[in-house]
């Protein structure tokens, strides 16, 4: 079953807990974005228009050597995430053409 894109944000606010906030997009209207502020800081930005989720270094000051370690940790991630796309993506058109193939010879393909 396919679904529509969406955005899904949920909030927890316990007494005496620290306050949680998961976001997660399940669409492609994203925009990502990274640049340096004038002060120095560098953030990264993600984008719909339901949320902004925007990352940076600790407490908004310079840069830490956690922060670097975060970066390189969401640069790895996100290279992942890139390659499992491209792969599962080259298999769904690799697929969808011999679907088409198939259909189109007018002969019937054993499941």
């Amino acid at each position: 079953m396919e679904r529509d894109p969406y955005t899904y944000v949920a909030m927890s606010l316990d007494p005496g807990a620290p306050a949680y906030l998961a976001v997660s997009f399940y669409t492609p209207d994203l925009r990502v974005g990274a640049s340096v502020l004038d002060s120095g800081r560098p953030y990264l930005s993600i984008l719909s228009r339901e949320a902004d989720i925007t990352v940076s270094t600790s407490g908004a000051g310079p840069v830490t050597t956690a922060d670097v370690d975060i970066a390189r940790q969401l640069f790895n991630a996100t290279a992942r995430y890139l390659a499992d796309c491209e792969h599962l993506h080259s298999g769904q058109q690799s697929v969808d053409s011999d679907q088409a193939n198939a259909s189109g010879s007018g002969d019937e393909v054993a499941a």
